[in-house]
């Protein structure tokens, strides 16, 4: 555990509840110029009055009973306390019976990022509806390890387990990594590294077709993408997406060649992509008053919150996206 460097000059007091310690540490602030500084995960918390010794260190009711804390956050606002404390010439007293929180307020720990927000309601949901087991499987797929040591059963620790498995280390501390195994001299050009991190979706969220390069196949296309954005509980965008469902699947039969896959992908956004064996990509062209060139993509680009191309090992892949809005199934 990296102490810190100021360490020394801090006087911390920890026990079991109601074995005195916050008399014993008001009792040393009498005597000598001291501020307290709580190390108990209850007492942080407002409205606690009963379960709680309400004692006159700082760090005491800094939060709602509705917020969700972390070590992390309590560690910046201890840390930010006993340097405050430290340089108006006073002794800090640290004192709690919550022995992680001590550990953070003297020490600089390690500690895993938070998730994302929304990030632990959506795991919650994926475990209660697959279930313990089946959530358990896919933490001993991304981390073998935790899955040894927590129990199925345990929701909680299952889904900060995942919570775990999914973050790990930051983009930026990866970047930083990067950059440090790179030769000393200045490079000739300017260098831009990009990373992006990947997630997994689970299969409910992802529905695809492969569709015969024949024109019927546009209906075949339009009809089953209704049918999934209602089993979503996405009515609301069938119109708009069954347009651009029929405009790419079109552009993909006139001109490509071979199958054609259509793909709908319900994450934070609707994403409909179509692909084919024709490697070269759209490009949008300002349509024509009279003839067909051009309409297709310009209805596209009108409909979408975003569209675009990408290259594929037998292809090209064209996409289009659509917000889901507050009507949408969360997964």
């Amino acid at each position: 555990m990296p102490v810190r460097a100021s360490v020394a000059d801090v006087i911390a007091i920890f026990g079991p509840t109601a074995s005195g310690k916050s008399a014993v540490a008001e009792e040393i602030a009498q005597r000598i110029p001291a501020d307290l500084v709580s190390a108990d995960s209850m007492q942080a918390y407002r409205g606690l009055p009963i379960l709680t010794n309400q004692s006159p260190a700082r760090l005491v009711g800094i939060w709602d009973l509705e917020h969700e804390a972390s070590v992390g956050e309590y560690q910046e606002l201890a840390h930010a306390a006993i340097d405050e404390i430290l340089a108006a010439g006073r002794t800090p007293v640290v004192v709690g019976g919550t022995g992680l929180y001590l550990r953070a307020a003297l020490a600089d720990l390690e500690l895993p990022p938070a998730p994302a927000p929304g990030e632990r309601e959506r795991l919650e949901r994926l475990y209660d509806r697959i279930g313990g087991e089946r959530a358990h499987e896919l933490l001993a797929e991304r981390d073998p390890a935790a899955a040894a040591v927590v129990h199925a059963n345990d929701r909680r620790r299952v889904v900060r387990a995942l919570e775990l498995a999914e973050t790990g280390s930051s983009l930026e501390d990866l970047c930083s990594q990067v950059i440090e195994t790179l030769p000393t001299q200045s490079p000739a050009d300017d260098v831009t590294l990009l990373l992006a991190r990947t997630r997994g979706l689970e299969p409910a969220q992802v529905a695809s077709w492969d569709l015969p390069n024949e024109p019927a196949a546009v209906r075949t296309a339009r009809q089953a993408a209704a049918r999934q954005l209602s089993e979503w509980g996405l009515e609301h965008l069938v119109a708009t997406v069954e347009l651009i469902v029929s405009e790419l699947v079109t552009n993909a039969i006139r001109y490509g060649g071979g199958p054609i896959r259509l793909r709908l992908i319900q994450h934070q956004v609707l994403t409909c992509e179509v692909s084919d064996s024709n490697t070269s990509h759209p490009r949008p062209r300002q349509p024509h008053i009279i003839g067909e060139n051009g309409r297709g993509l310009f209805l596209v680009a009108q409909l979408s919150r975003r569209w675009g191309s990408r290259s594929a090992p037998a292809g090209k892949v064209v996409w289009a996206e659509q917000a889901v809005g507050s009507k949408a199934v969360a997964m």
